[in-house]
C-alpha cells in the first residue's frame, strides 16, 4: 500500500498510467463494452462502477487541456454520464460527446481500456492524459 494513492489503483494500472504519454487516452468502460475486441491492453476492475474508477484515475492522471474527456452519445445526458463528468473534474462544456461508432474508433486508438463493473448503459469515458 502506498500513502496517498487510491487503493483502487493497482500496481499494474499505475504502471500503465505512468507509461502513457501526453495525449494518450485511457478508456474507462462499462461491463457491456467490447473491451477485449477493441483494446490491446485491457484491465478488469469488475467490483467498481465507472465514476469511482474515473475518480481514482484522475487522482493521479492530469487531463489534457484539449479534449480531456469524451463520452458516448446517448441522445441526452444520462445520470451515469453526469457522474462521470463530475468524477473527472470537468463540466459539460469541456466534454466531447461522440457518436457510438466514433467512440469505438477513438477507443481503438486508446493506450488502455479499463473495464469496470458498471452496469448502467453508456457508462463509458475516454480520458486524455495531459502534461505532468
Amino acid at each position: 500500500m502506498l500513502n496517498g494513492i487510491d487503493p483502487l489503483l493497482t500496481g499494474e494500472l499505475l504502471a500503465h498510467l505512468d507509461a502513457m504519454g501526453h495525449s494518450d487516452a485511457v478508456v474507462v468502460a462499462d461491463a457491456h463494452f467490447p473491451a477485449r475486441r477493441i483494446g490491446t491492453r485491457v484491465l478488469d476492475l469488475p467490483g467498481h462502477d465507472a465514476p469511482r474508477v474515473v475518480r481514482a484515475i484522475c487522482s493521479v492522471l492530469p487531463l489534457d487541456d484539449d479534449g480531456p474527456l469524451a463520452l458516448m452519445d446517448a441522445g441526452e445526458e444520462l445520470p451515469v454520464q453526469t457522474e462521470l463528468i463530475g468524477a473527472a473534474g470537468q463540466d459539460a462544456g469541456s466534454t466531447q460527446i461522440l457518436e457510438r461508432y466514433a467512440f469505438y474508433h477513438a477507443a481503438k486508438e486508446a493506450y488502455l481500456v479499463v473495464r469496470t463493473g458498471e452496469v448502467r448503459p453508456y457508462g463509458n469515458a475516454l480520458l486524455r492524459k495531459g502534461l505532468v
